[in-house]
């Protein structure tokens, strides 16, 4: 008789279990689901302070979120970078590095959980960039060469950063390259 109340205990227990696993688990994709309305209900913009401080804000439903950019910027646009469905914004900035004391950079960011975070925060692309767009899930690069040319480049994000597609132009004069740049 105690064998049969230990098993039938023990079948409690695990079926007990077994509906607070299943109940975690319909929780936790709700929260999912609530989690993944609120990245879309999202908008990042720039504030200007003064000539070269800025903020990138990111408002969403419920959440107004801020990242200080010291520096003064260039350009400034949104797409899905990464990937995952969620917005993030594009910032393009003029600041110095250890190695080059002038230079054009661009910042990529991203709504976590409300907040503004750093998803990149590149220092170089592959020549010095002049300028870029956010067309058909990649970035488009305007660049300059050491010898005074002018080259388009793709990239798209790599997981850390972003890898090198491909030239759209290789180095040519800069009217020829800004045109390509601008095309569709």
């Amino acid at each position: 008789m105690e064998n049969l109340e230990f098993a039938t205990a023990l079948v409690v227990r695990r079926m007990l279990l077994v509906c607070c696993m299943l109940w975690s688990a319909v929780a936790n994709s709700t929260l999912y689901t609530l989690h993944s309305a609120l990245i879309k209900a999202q908008t990042f913009s720039i504030e200007q302070q003064n000539d070269t401080l800025h903020a990138l804000v990111l408002t969403t439903d419920s959440t107004q979120s801020r990242w200080r950019l010291p520096y003064p910027v260039y350009r400034f646009t949104t797409g899905d970078v990464d990937g995952d469905g969620s917005t993030d914004a594009l910032v393009g900035v003029e600041k110095a590095t250890r190695y080059f004391p002038y230079g054009r950079r661009l910042f990529v960011f991203k709504n976590y959980r409300g907040h503004v975070r750093p998803l990149w925060m590149g220092s170089k692309l592959g020549g010095d960039l002049q300028d870029f767009r956010f067309t058909d899930g990649r970035v488009r690069s305007l660049e300059a060469t050491a010898n005074g040319l002018y080259a388009v480049a793709e990239y798209e994000w790599g997981g850390f950063g972003l890898r090198f597609l491909q030239f759209l132009v290789k180095p040519t004069d800069r009217e020829t390259a800004e045109k390509a740049f601008n095309t569709n």
